[in-house]
């Protein structure tokens, strides 16, 4: 239920940031106990976004704040 929260808020705050954003949560059987968001561009090629695997403990450390995913996005776009 943690996982599937911060999902929404994050893809949530992709698709107010990128019009016509297409986001994708577990396109494949992710990693256990594991977050990450990735950015795949029109070419295929893929760009790690945020990645909560090595933080943590404490479990929130492992969630990132929207707003961080948010600002990579914008960076790896430009």
């Amino acid at each position: 239920r943690v996982f599937g929260r911060n999902a929404a808020a994050v893809s949530e705050a992709l698709r107010g940031a990128v019009a016509h954003l297409p986001v994708d949560i577990n396109p494949r059987q992710p990693r256990r106990n594991s977050f990450e968001v990735s950015l795949v561009k029109e070419d295929g090629s893929i760009v790690e976004l945020w990645s909560g695997i090595g933080k943590g403990p404490p479990r929130k450390l492992k969630f990132p704040q929207p707003e961080a995913v948010v600002e990579a996005l914008k960076s790896s776009l430009a």
